[in-house]
């Protein structure tokens, strides 16, 4: 009978099929059926990101196609926060005020934001963390597996200095990311793994907000202190810093080709790959992170358990459903096979001129 009537639902049924199910089926099955009628009737879906541009962008454009794809009648209502704190806990305000049901959430600060994320669980407004997980009754939670992003960072750097054959014969300098993101613990945790006791780290540091020009500034002291001679690899959590490291590197004097990280496939970071000048980045695919973070809004604004593959803690010890993607480390060998396949990057955008001979020992032209 629960499967005929479901079927029914879907396709479209009379009310009093759905009354029938109402009165001679459980609770579960009318909350199902109620939670399809919802979905069809759309909901307003807030997305909060806590910057602008670059990653933000390609982020917002991703989460719009999924939901125009999952609930074409949701209603999509979006703020970016700047990397500014109290903003971010006014835009969760504001959502609740507009009448988001749901909230994709990427926290500026993962401990702050847990006032707001309390408020929003008060007035029934569920809370989809993306990407970083933040304190508070979270509801669902997706991102990749930032401990095995810091893994393969370290594994390209350690692999990249014994290639040199400098392995505990000079120092190594670590740029991790902001204090406030949770996730800059869990790449350095990563990292760690792999390169504590096999390279000396004679420097780290945790950049503020992620900015690449204090990730210079910190990269061109420890250079500087250290002797620039004496740096066999540096350690960087992702490709924004990393340009600014980069150029430090090259300004003070470091050796040429010194092995250097990053995260997040930038395509600035693509061409520094086939330059040289940078050794490797992770790529991420978000597009996967953005379908898993619609997938759960829209099952938990339509009263529905989201999907997940693992269950987290956050840091007031909430459980909450995760789903979690594996990373890609990209350096000169795979480029073709991961950013290009996926069209994250298109072989015209990464071989513009200045990278075109590049291109070609590459095989990507």
């Amino acid at each position: 009978m629960r499967a005929r009537l479901v079927r029914g639902a879907v396709g479209g049924v009379t009310l009093g099929a759905l009354y029938g199910v109402a009165a001679c089926g459980s609770v579960e099955q009318a909350q199902d059926l109620g939670a399809v009628a919802s979905a069809e009737r759309g909901f307003g879906v807030g997305l909060l990101l806590p910057g602008g541009g670059g990653r933000t962008d390609r982020d917002r454009r991703y989460i719009q196609q999924e939901l125009a794809a999952q609930c074409p009648k949701c209603r999509l209502f979006f703020a970016s926060a700047n990397n500014e704190l109290d903003l971010q806990l006014q835009q969760v305000d504001m959502m609740i005020i507009k009448g988001a049901k749901v909230i994709i959430l990427e926290a500026v600060d993962d401990k702050a934001i847990a006032s707001a994320v309390t408020r929003a669980h008060r007035r029934g407004v569920k809370i989809v963390a993306y990407d970083r997980l933040p304190a508070g009754p979270v509801d669902a939670y997706t991102s990749f597996d930032n401990v095995q992003v810091g893994r393969e960072q370290g594994k390209a750097l350690l692999a990249a200095i014994k290639k040199g054959g400098h392995a505990r014969r000079g120092d190594t300098v670590m740029i991790n990311g902001s204090p406030t993101d949770p996730n800059t613990a869990e790449f350095k945790k990563g990292a760690l793994s792999v390169l504590r006791g096999k390279v000396k780290i004679a420097r780290s540091y945790d950049t503020p907000d992620w900015r690449p020009d204090l990730a210079a500034a910190e990269a061109s002291a420890a250079f500087m202190m250290l002797g620039p001679a004496r740096i066999v690899g540096v350690y960087c959590a992702n490709d924004g810093m990393a340009d600014g490291v980069s150029v430090a590197m090259r300004k003070t004097g470091v050796r040429p080709g010194t092995p250097l990280t990053g995260q997040d496939a930038a395509l600035d970071a693509i061409q520094r790959i086939l330059l040289g000048t940078q050794t490797m980045t992770v790529y991420k695919p978000i597009g996967q992170e953005a379908q898993n973070a619609v997938r759960s809004a829209v099952a938990l604004g339509s009263g529905k358990r989201p999907p997940s593959n693992r269950t987290v803690s956050n840091a007031t010890g909430h459980s909450v459903p995760a789903s979690i993607i594996s990373p890609v480390a990209v350096d000169r060998s795979n480029i073709r096979e991961t950013v290009v396949k996926d069209g994250f990057w298109t072989v015209p955008a990464i071989c513009t001129p200045m990278v075109a001979a590049a291109c070609r020992a590459a095989g990507l032209t």
